[in-house]
């Protein structure tokens, strides 16, 4: 942490501010400036950490559903003096608490061990609600052929791989060790700003991976692909299944529509992968 002894070259009123929120990050440690009223001190302490932890307690509700009183704030407090946020804006508070658990955040014995994961998926939800992206409809069809066609994914939606099922996490479910087969979660946010998931089987989780990273390919296409790699006797009957995870998806706005095949022209997308 720095100090006016670190930075002798700052200002003085820039070393009084950094004594004064030293001790206002870890209280305990640091002590307080000694020209300030005890009573002013306590304010500034309980109100900057309360809303802090109130925001992040609302953020993170499973997370703070499980956690018992002296750990959650235990976590709050450790936030408090290992990470250094990147942004002053609040709405970005939760990236940085997710920063600080996968940087900052020292292990120990009592450790959730979905702890980033859990995290993670909660931020996941709280970024799309947030995020300034609109599903747009202008060059494609909304209701056009998923398999001639070329579907098209919103961008309100994330395809993320967690070795716990988070979206199991409860009091009721603290699982101590990862199941065998990981978890493919769709995260997405629909037409009417509405926050869902959708739990993928392995087929539909490399289909919905072949759409994000092949925009130039039909739906027909790619499920040809699939048959192909998982070597399916009849894949008439992978084209069939996949069409109805592809209708699936557009009903819940995961697929915004399909736009025409254009032969021999590439593209290039990034691929939108979130853990």
């Amino acid at each position: 942490m720095h100090s006016a002894h670190t930075l002798p070259e700052l200002p003085r009123f820039m070393q009084r501010q950094l004594e004064f929120t030293a001790h206002l990050r870890d209280p305990e440690h640091v002590p307080a400036p000694t020209d300030v009223a005890a009573e002013r001190m306590t304010v500034y302490r309980e109100l900057i950490y309360n809303n802090v932890e109130d925001f992040l307690a609302n953020a993170f509700p499973v997370l703070r559903r499980i956690s018992s009183e002296r750990y959650w704030h235990g976590l709050v407090r450790d936030f408090f003096v290992r990470h250094r946020a990147t942004t002053p804006f609040f709405p970005q508070l939760p990236r940085e608490f997710l920063c600080y658990l996968e940087q900052a955040r020292s292990a120990s014995q009592d450790e959730f061990p979905f702890l980033h994961e859990l995290a993670h998926y909660e931020w996941a939800e709280l970024a799309l609600s947030i995020s300034d992206e609109q599903i747009d409809d202008s060059g494609l069809d909304p209701h056009g052929d998923l398999l001639q066609g070329v579907p098209v994914l919103s961008p309100l939606t994330w395809h993320c791989r967690y070795r716990f099922p988070v979206h199991h996490i409860g009091p009721d479910y603290l699982p101590e060790q990862a199941p065998d087969t990981p978890t493919q979660l769709v995260v997405y946010r629909d037409r009417n700003d509405e926050i869902g998931f959708l739990e993928l089987n392995p087929v539909a989780s490399q289909l919905l991976q072949r759409l994000q990273e092949q925009s130039d390919a039909s739906g027909k296409q790619l499920l040809q692909q699939l048959a192909e790699e998982i070597r399916h006797p009849n894949p008439a009957t992978v084209i069939a299944a996949g069409l109805q995870v592809l209708e699936d998806l557009r009903q819940r706005d995961v697929i915004r529509g399909a736009r025409r095949l254009i032969e021999k022209q590439v593209f290039t997308t990034e691929t939108r992968r979130c853990y």
